[in-house]
C-alpha cells in the first residue's frame, strides 16, 4: 500500500532498516536539475531506493494559542539549534499496549530515553503489583529467550523497584506530566512519538527579539512540532549515497520482501567497519562518501578511492584546550607520538584544596595569592594579595570552636618572606586565588609531562613537531592538557601505497565505504602516521562525557567549621538564583552548556529575561551531591562552572 514519504518515515522503526522503497508517484523539476542544496528533488516513478538511515534536518512548527486550541494560525520553520527552552504538553491520548509504546516512543540508555507512563488499572505481576496511576519509567528494551521485554522501574518510599513487562501487556497507558525543560533538539530527537503530534510550550526565548525571528514578540502560546527528516539511501545503479528530505511530495511503497537487498550498494560507516571482528581485517574498501577537510589524510579520502583498512584498535590521546578567556576556545586531541616540545605555563587555583590536589612530591608548588582571605581563627593564617607560599602537605590542625578544640584539615605551607620562611596553616576550605610561579625552564616531551605531572596542566609549544607539515599547536599561545582519553581508531592506507598508513577516528569521521572482494597482502610493522585532531565543542563534550563515565568519584571535600557560616562551595544548592548581564551570544553558549550538563547530572534550570538581564534559576534534585554552580561573565562570554563533590 502506497503512502507519502513523510508518513512512511514518521512511522519507520530504525531497527528495521534497511528498507527498499519503490516510487509510486514521482516528482520532476523543469530542466535538468536533479539535486538542490545537496538533496535529491527529482525522483521518477518506479525508481527503487534502499533506505539506510534518517536523521532530523529541521522542524516545522504550527502556532496555536493554547493547548486546547486545535486551530493553528501559521507555520514556521525552526532550526534545531533554536535558542529557546520548552516544556512538553502531556499527550492525553492513551496507548493501548506496551507494544504500541515501544513502537512509537524513543527509549534509550540516557535520561532522555526514559519516558514515564501510568496505567488506569492495576498491573499484577508475579512479585509486584503496579498500582493504578503509579508512575512507571521505561528504561530499556531487551530480548530474553527470543521474546522482547521492557525493563521498567517504579519508585516507592525513595526505593527503586525494577521489573519487566512483556510487549503483550494491554491496558490504557497515559503519558505522565513532565516538569523537565528541554532544548528543541532534545525534543525532536527523543520526545516526539511516531504518528502523533507533540505540543510544546516555550518557557524562555533566549534572544533579544527583532523582526527577523520566526516567532512573534512576547510569544506565549504553544507549538505543534513536525520534524522534517533527511533520509539517506542508495539507488540500484548509483555508487553514492543520496539525501532526500522527508517532505518531498512523493508516494512510496515498501517492497523490501520483493527484492534482494544485497543487489544494492552496501555502504558502511566507520562505526560499522569497527564492529567487524578482528579476523576480518585487513580489508579493501572503496570510499563512497569522503570526509570534509583539507588536512591529511582526509583530503586523500575522496569518493572512488580504494583504501586498505589494516586493523582496528584503541589508542590514547591527550585532550587539550586553548587557554583563553572568551568563548572561542579550540580543543585538540594530541597523539602520544607527537614530537613537539612543551614549556610549562602558570596554573591558576581557586581554593587551597586545589593546591593540595596539584601538589607534586618531586617539586614544591610555589604560588602567589591574588585574592585576600581573612581567617576566623587565630590558629590559621590570613592571606593578603601578593603573599607567596611553598605548598608542603595536607595535615590536621586544631582550632578553638565554642571554647572547645576541634580538629580540621589544613594545608601546611611556608610563607616566603624577604629573608626567611614562615610556617603557616591554610584552611582547606579557603576560597581565594593563587597563581603558580614557575622556575622550571626545561622543555618536555608529551610523554614526560604525563608521567611527571598530574593533569590538568598548562603548557605552551616551544618546539613544533617538524615531522608534520603544519603543526596547529605551535600557533596556540597556551594549552591546558586536561586528561588522557582512550578512543577507537582504524589504521588505513591507500591501496596503491599500503606502507603509508594513517590513523583515523571511528566516531568523528563522517565517511562511508563499500567493501571490495580483493585479496590483501599483509604488511609487517607498518609505520603509523598520526595527526593532531582539532575537534568542535560538541565533540569535546562528547569525548569528556564518555571518558568520565569510567572515572571514580572525586575525593571528599574539606569541611568548613560551622562558625564560619554557610559556604557556597559546600552548601547543598536546593534552589539558587543568579542575576547576570546577558547578550544573545552569551545565552546561546549558556543554554548549550546547560543542556549538556542537564543530560549528565540531575538538576533543572530555568531562564527568565528581564530587560537586559537573564535570570538563571537552578534547582538541584540529586541530594547525594553537594553542588556549587557559578556564573562568570567576561566580555562576550558566559561560562557555567559546576563543581561536584560526593558527601
Amino acid at each position: 500500500m502506497a503512502s507519502t514519504l513523510t508518513k512512511f518515515i514518521h512511522s519507520l522503526d530504525p531497527r528495521t532498516l534497511p528498507r527498499v522503497l519503490q516510487i509510486q508517484s514521482g516528482i520532476y523539476f523543469q530542466g535538468s536539475v536533479y539535486e538542490m542544496f545537496g538533496n535529491e528533488c527529482c525522483l521518477p516513478t518506479g525508481e527503487l531506493i534502499k533506505i539506510i538511515g534518517f536523521k532530523v534536518n529541521k522542524v516545522i512548527a504550527s502556532i496555536c494559542e493554547s493547548t486546547e486550541d486545535s486551530q493553528c494560525s501559521s507555520r514556521i520553520e525552526l532550526p534545531l539549534n533554536f535558542p529557546g527552552l520548552c516544556k512538553i504538553v502531556v499527550d492525553k491520548t492513551p496507548y493501548l499496549s506496551i507494544e504500541e509504546i515501544i513502537r512509537k516512543v524513543s527509549i534509550g540508555p540516557t535520561r532522555l530515553g526514559h519516558p514515564c507512563f501510568y496505567c488506569n488499572e492495576d498491573i499484577k505481576l508475579s512479585n509486584l503489583t503496579i498500582k493504578q496511576g503509579e508512575q512507571i519509567m521505561f528504561n530499556s528494551v531487551e530480548e530474553v529467550n527470543g521474546t522482547l521485554t521492557v525493563n521498567c522501574g517504579v519508585v516507592r518510599d525513595s526505593q527503586s523497584h525494577s521489573f519487566t513487562l512483556p510487549l503483550s501487556q494491554e491496558g490504557e497507558f497515559y503519558e505522565c506530566e513532565d516538569d523537565h525543560i528541554y532544548t528543541l533538539k532534545e525534543i525532536v530527537e527523543w520526545k516526539i512519538p511516531k504518528c502523533r503530534n507533540r505540543i510544546v510550550k516555550f518557557t524562555n526565548m533566549l534572544y533579544t527579539w527583532d523582526s527577523s525571528y520566526p516567532l512573534p514578540e512576547n510569544f506565549d502560546g504553544c507549538l505543534i512540532l513536525a520534524p522534517i527528516y533527511e533520509v539517506q539511501g542508495v539507488m540500484k545503479f548509483r555508487k553514492d549515497i543520496v539525501h532526500i528530505l522527508s517532505d518531498l511530495d512523493i508516494e512510496v511503497k515498501d517492497v523490501t520482501d520483493c527484492y534482494d537487498i544485497n543487489c544494492f550498494l552496501q555502504p558502511l560507516s566507520m562505526e560499522d567497519v569497527f564492529e567487524r571482528t578482528s579476523k576480518e581485517f585487513p580489508m579493501v574498501a572503496e570510499v563512497i562518501e569522503g570526509p570534509l577537510g583539507g588536512q591529511q589524510p582526509y583530503n586523500l579520502l575522496c569518493p572512488g578511492k580504494e583504501i586498505i583498512i589494516h586493523k582496528k584498535y584503541q589508542a590514547t590521546r591527550i585532550l587539550a584546550s586553548e587557554i583563553r578567556s572568551d568563548s572561542h576556545k579550540r580543543h585538540f586531541l594530541i597523539p602520544a607520538s607527537y614530537k613537539g616540545k612543551f614549556k610549562r605555563r602558570p596554573r591558576v587555583f581557586t581554593t587551597a584544596y586545589d593546591l593540595e590536589i596539584a601538589r607534586n612530591d618531586k617539586e614544591q608548588l610555589h604560588v602567589v595569592a591574588t585574592k585576600a582571605f581573612d581567617s576566623p581563627h587565630k590558629e590559621l593564617f590570613s592571606v593578603s594579595v601578593g603573599d607567596q607560599f611553598l605548598v608542603q602537605q595536607c595535615q590536621t590542625g586544631e582550632v578553638l570552636y565554642q571554647g572547645r578544640k576541634k580538629v580540621i584539615d589544613v594545608l601546611a605551607c611556608e610563607q616566603i618572606l624577604t629573608k626567611s620562611y614562615k610556617a603557616v596553616l591554610l584552611p582547606m576550605y579557603l576560597e581565594g586565588g593563587f597563581v603558580e610561579l614557575i622556575h622550571d625552564k626545561r622543555q618536555y616531551q608529551l610523554s614526560e609531562l604525563c608521567k611527571e605531572f598530574r593533569l590538568p596542566f598548562n603548557v605552551k609549544v616551544s618546539v613544533r613537531d617538524l615531522s608534520i607539515e603544519e603543526d596547529v599547536l605551535a600557533a596556540v599561545p597556551g594549552l591546558q592538557l586536561e586528561e588522557e582519553i582512550t578512543d577507537s581508531y582504524l589504521l588505513i592506507s591507500h591501496a596503491d601505497n599500503p606502507v603509508d598508513s594513517w590513523e583515523i577516528p571511528v566516531y568523528r569521521l563522517n565517511m562511508s565505504v563499500q567493501l571490495l572482494s580483493k585479496p590483501v597482502e599483509e604488511t609487517v610493522s607498518i609505520p603509523t602516521r598520526t595527526i593532531v585532531e582539532e575537534i568542535n565543542e560538541e565533540q569535546y563534550y562528547t569525548v569528556r562525557r564518555f571518558e568520565n563515565q569510567a572515572l571514580l568519584p572525586p575525593p571528599r571535600p574539606p569541611k568548613k567549621p560551622a562558625t564560619l557560616g554557610p559556604n557556597p562551595l559546600l552548601t547543598l544548592c536546593r534552589e539558587r538564583q543568579f542575576d547576570v548581564v546577558s547578550t544573545r551570544k552569551q545565552t546561546q553558549s549558556l543554554v548549550r552548556l546547560c543542556a549538556y550538563l542537564k543530560s549528565q547530572l540531575s538538576f533543572s534550570f530555568l531562564f527568565k529575561r528581564r530587560k537586559k538581564k537573564t535570570l538563571l534559576y537552578i534547582k538541584v534534585t540529586s541530594y547525594s551531591l553537594v553542588t556549587m554552580i557559578h556564573l562568570e561573565c567576561r566580555q562576550e562570554l558566559m561560562c557555567l562552572y559546576v563543581c561536584l563533590f560526593f558527601k
